[in-house]
């Protein structure tokens, strides 16, 4: 397939962002060691012009690639929230890392990269690139946790993001495979015109379900966030604000993607089961965090009640008549953890 002016179009954020890191990475190898808060206002405009072009598609949409990536209101809305939440990211970190001594120019590349694999899950049409987005999320993000080594708890807290995230990745593969073999595509267009046929419903069931389970692991949501209190507690302070946030945001994004596109059918199925994790991931956060004394695992825990808060937009998903609202509700609250 050759790609097209269209193509093109809906990918240009992410062309900006990706080539803005490559060349950012060649040239901090210029930059003197003492002077890396030149690399992080670098990381800054690149992030800028990337929000500067995306708020220039509003009102645009259009799909990509075979209908894999999809440019519509909601995604640039959840882009602009990203890159924003970029920004503040670089922001929180510019003295941070140089007062921990760990003041190094690959962290505002990896940051970047992070960004980039946040914006394309909530572009992504298609299961395949829902999973390459979310590598692309996650592995930078590993790194990142993990960066300020030698430090004991920062190394055991990108170990364990990476080993459990590698484990919540094979839910999500488990369940693309087994939504493939439902409906013969991982195309969520496709796969809406496929699941009418009733044969197929109990596979496509279980695959959606595991694919919850992913995402879940992803927003922290009850039972799967078991990682998030030691994570956060032992990367670095402003890693644990910008994952706090922007991969959050990029979670609730392909969630809501996913299901609302792919899945419409099961939304009155599955609103007993969203309603019940909303349920356990508010009591659950916000009751553990009254004892915490730590003040990076008091925020681990609120960040997961707050998962809750917004898990609870999802809940009315199948009524028809509160849809917009709880939705709308939903993206507001996200808005509002993003700047806070």
């Amino acid at each position: 397939m050759i790609p097209t002016q269209t193509d093109y179009q809906v990918l240009t954020p992410y062309i900006i962002l990706t080539a803005w890191a490559c060349i950012l990475l060649l040239v901090d190898l210029f930059i003197p060691k003492g002077r890396k808060g030149i690399t992080a206002m670098l990381s800054a405009l690149g992030l800028a012009v990337t929000l500067g072009f995306t708020l220039s598609q509003i009102g645009i949409e259009a799909v990509g690639f075979n209908s894999m990536v999809v440019l519509d209101g909601f995604s640039t809305f959840i882009n602009a929230l990203l890159l924003v939440s970029g920004l503040l990211g670089v922001a929180l970190a510019y003295g941070y890392v140089k007062r921990m001594g760990i003041e190094r120019g690959e962290y505002y590349t990896l940051l970047l990269f992070s960004v980039t694999g946040m914006m394309l899950m909530a572009q992504a049409s298609d299961l395949i690139i829902v999973f390459l987005a979310l590598e692309l999320l996650s592995i930078p993000l590993y790194v990142l946790a993990a960066f300020a080594r030698p430090k004991v708890d920062s190394e055991e807290a990108g170990m364990k993001y990476f080993l459990l995230g590698a484990f919540s990745t094979g839910f999500v593969v488990y369940g693309i495979a087994l939504i493939f073999g439902a409906t013969g595509s991982t195309n969520l267009f496709a796969i809406v015109e496929s699941a009418s046929g009733s044969s197929s419903n109990l596979l496509l069931a279980i695959g959606a379900s595991l694919l919850l389970i992913g995402f879940g692991f992803k927003v922290a949501a009850v039972p799967f966030h078991m990682w998030t209190p030691d994570v956060y507690q032992g990367a670095p302070t402003a890693v644990t604000a910008f994952m706090s946030s922007g991969a959050k945001i990029a979670g609730f994004a392909a969630l809501l993607r996913v299901f609302a596109t792919a899945f419409p059918s099961l939304a009155v199925d599955m609103t007993d089961i969203l309603w019940a994790l909303a349920a356990l991931t508010m009591i659950v956060g916000n009751v553990i965090a009254i004892s915490q004394s730590d003040i990076k695992r008091l925020l681990a825990y609120s960040s997961i009640a707050h998962a809750g808060y917004i898990l609870m937009a999802f809940v009315p998903y199948g009524n028809p008549e509160v849809r917009d609202v709880s939705i709308a509700a939903g993206l507001f609250y996200l808005v509002a953890y993003a700047v806070t």
